[in-house]
């Protein structure tokens, strides 16, 4: 059953009297108009329908102010009748028009007026809302309507604004709107505070992780050479290796059964392998007839193997070869460890000829010019102390020029040189003739130190006994280089000089210093050192830089923790340090009796059963829970063993420190290390140029 739409308007009536609505209405089913006499049956409910057919009505919106007759209409007074002039479509198409009464309205048909009285001639001239819904009466099937009319009058709605009746609120529920509105932004101002601290801290992060990236391109890296032509570059090197060890083997079963032939065979093709091999570890330095002589290798091990092949006897003999190359091996160790010992305490004849040349020109300077100039700056607690004790002439002038070329304020450094006798003339010869510039300059002689005695200093009492004497010089002295190898380190003339343990004496050398950095003579200054005396060391008398990474350089590797003396006092997974860049604290030392604890335990290792010689593990124990940790970036240590060390961390490093065997002075030095060192050496100098002291021979 079809369902009618109505769309009316209702135009500006006067104050007279009636008023007319013109409404439209489409047609499904002409037979309910016809069959009511012509009349269309306004009703709004099922119940006012015959044969069970619906009708869907909304209601109709009419403003009219001024009424003089009443009626009733809903819940609403009508003034007077209303003609509402309807049209619509029959089933043949044909447009109808007939007149409707308003008395002839539904009782729930309403008539709305929300708006006051004196906007009502204003509003007469807009659109009565619609009767129906035009787009469920296209929803039901048959129904047609005139498009036309329905999008007007959409128009015409969708172009008015609806009228919206003030609302009065609250002053209560108004102040709890606005204390939420301020709860949200003063929340929105506190995300955007803590997002932009996040990407604060996210951007100061990823600038840490670029200053440490390591742009440094390690081992072999071009992929055009010839090793990388192929994936395993030296697979046919491998391969004729295998091949001289298993011809080994066939050869020694060949002799054991007398067959000479295939022996004689066998060794002849394995010294030919041998020679094409050379020197060779990539199948590109191989020879053009290695190729061939693998081949004809190949074939000779296989009529070996046709003959002699017996896989318990070949065990057995690779096994034996195998134990003989292990025992070769530790042998080429522990020559190899004992020679590179030698050559770390030889000195190379230029460097020896430095001291010499020197000493022999400061003898002959007049006492006068052997002195340097008076100042007054060497015990001022307010300048900047360093304390250098070495016998190495050029080192130590490297370590004082580095220094002095990247401090900010150089007439403010103030340093402290201690040598020996033998190197004493030599070390203020070249000070004297190359002064740091604006700095000031110190040499001393640690002989000339009377308080220094074995009397009241353990290690020069111990090195003056006979057993320690017998240690050195007599016990472990073998004719081989591999028999005591383990003990040759510890015969090291440093072990044996006080200048290595006189670091344990800095307030006797210099009563009247507050703080004083200590520097070795293997290590190269790269920035101002000066913001070390800022550092806050909290009570600590010691600062340094630590050592330890995962299990190295802890504790347990320097002390002898079978030792209940040992064990009872110290962690053996305590983080160690090192020595070669430390700042001191001479207040606090002396008020911790800091001398007094290292004579202490050195009394109690006189037989070496606490620790093997050397300055790092005393100072470990003296200073234990007394160290301050510095920052790494201050000193990077490992330049003189570690062949992988961080480029980076090196170029970033304050100071960059040459421990171990690998001098930069040496020829065992590490290549890619040297330069680093040797920037800072002047080459021009005339001493230098006379003993032959050159770039060439430092690069």
């Amino acid at each position: 059953m079809g369902r009618p739409c109505l769309e009316g308007t209702v135009p500006p009536t006067p104050n007279h009297g009636s008023a007319s609505v013109l409404a439209h209405i489409a047609l499904v089913q002409a037979d309910e108009f016809d069959s009511n006499g012509g009349r269309w049956p306004l009703f709004d409910c099922p119940q006012c329908m015959g044969n069970n057919k619906k009708l869907l009505t909304k209601k109709l919106n009419v403003q009219e102010p001024n009424f003089t007759n009443s009626r009733a209409v809903g819940s609403h007074q009508v003034e007077k009748d209303i003609d509402i002039i309807v049209t619509y479509t029959d089933t043949s198409g044909a447009i109808r028009i007939r007149s409707v009464k308003s008395k002839h309205l539904s009782p729930s048909w309403v008539w709305t007026n929300p708006i006051s009285e004196s906007q009502g001639k204003e509003d007469d001239s807009k659109l009565l809302s619609s009767f129906f819904d035009t787009q469920s009466l296209e929803d039901q099937p048959g129904s047609r309507v005139d498009e036309s009319i329905s999008q007007s009058v959409k128009e015409q709605a969708d172009n008015e604004e609806p009228q919206k009746t003030p609302v009065l609120v609250h002053p209560a529920k108004l102040r709890r709107r606005a204390l939420r509105q301020e709860r949200r932004d003063r929340r929105t101002a506190e995300l955007i505070q803590v997002s932009q601290k996040m990407e604060a801290q996210m951007e100061e992060a990823a600038i840490e992780r670029a200053k440490t990236f390591d742009t440094s391109v390690k081992g072999k890296y071009g992929i055009w050479r010839k090793e990388y032509e192929s994936p395993n570059s030296d697979s046919t090197v491998k391969l004729m290796h295998d091949q001289i060890i298993m011809a080994k083997a066939y050869a020694s079963i060949a002799k054991a059964k007398n067959e000479t032939g295939i022996y004689e065979s066998l060794m002849k093709h394995s010294k030919r392998s041998q020679q094409a091999i050379e020197k060779a570890t990539f199948d590109s330095e191989l020879g053009p007839s290695a190729l061939d002589r693998a081949k004809e290798m190949g074939h000779i091990l296989s009529l070996a193997k046709d003959q002699f092949y017996d896989c318990i006897v070949m065990a057995r003999k690779l096994r034996v070869m195998l134990q003989s190359t292990e025992t070769n091996v530790e042998e080429v160790k522990k020559k190899s460890a004992s020679l590179t010992q030698l050559a770390a305490k030889t000195v190379p004849r230029p460097l020896h000829c430095l001291p010499l040349v020197l000493m022999t020109d400061y003898y002959l300077l007049s006492d006068e010019k052997k002195k340097f100039p008076e100042s007054r700056t060497l015990e001022d607690p307010s300048l900047y102390h360093y304390a250098i004790f070495s016998d190495n002439v050029l080192a130590t002038s490297v370590v004082v020029n580095s220094t002095v070329l990247h401090a900010k304020e150089p007439e403010k450094h103030v340093f402290h040189i201690v040598t020996d006798k033998l190197n004493f003339a030599a070390m203020k010869m070249w000070f004297l003739v190359n002064p740091p510039a604006g700095s000031t300059i110190q040499v001393q002689n640690v002989d000339d130190f009377t308080w220094l005695n074995s009397s009241y200093c353990p290690v020069l009492r111990q090195l003056e006994s006979s057993r320690m004497k017998e240690y050195y010089f007599k016990a472990h002295q073998t004719s081989t280089l591999t028999a005591g190898s383990d003990n040759l380190k510890y015969r090291n003339p440093k072990y044996l000089s006080m200048l290595n343990h006189l670091r344990f004496y800095l307030p006797e050398v210099y009563p009247k210093l507050d703080k004083i950095l200590f520097l070795d003579d293997d290590i190269v200054v790269q920035k101002d050192l000066t913001p070390l005396w800022n550092v806050d060391l909290q009570g600590m008398v010691n600062g340094a830089v630590e050592t330890c990474k995962e299990s190295f350089h802890r504790f347990d590797k320097y002390l002898n923790f079978s030792n209940p003396k040992i064990s009872d006092n110290f962690d053996p997974y305590a983080c160690g340090w090192a020595f070669g860049m430390n700042m001191f604290d001479l207040k606090e030392w002396k008020k911790r009796d800091i001398t007094g604890i290292y004579h202490g335990w050195q009394n109690m290792n006189e037989e070496r059963t606490l620790w093997k010689l050397g300055t790092l593990p005393p100072g470990l124990i003296t200073f234990y829970n007394l160290t301050h940790p510095l920052e790494r970036s201050w000193h990077v240590l490992g330049l003189g063993y570690d062949p992988a060390l961080n480029i980076t961390e090196i170029d970033n490093a304050a100071v960059v420190h040459y421990n171990g065997n690998y001098k930069p002075w040496l020829d065992l030095a590490i290549g890619k290390y040297r330069s680093y060192w040797s920037r800072y050496v002047k080459f021009d100098n005339p001493y230098l140029q006379l003993c032959n002291i050159n770039s060439i021979m430092l690069s």
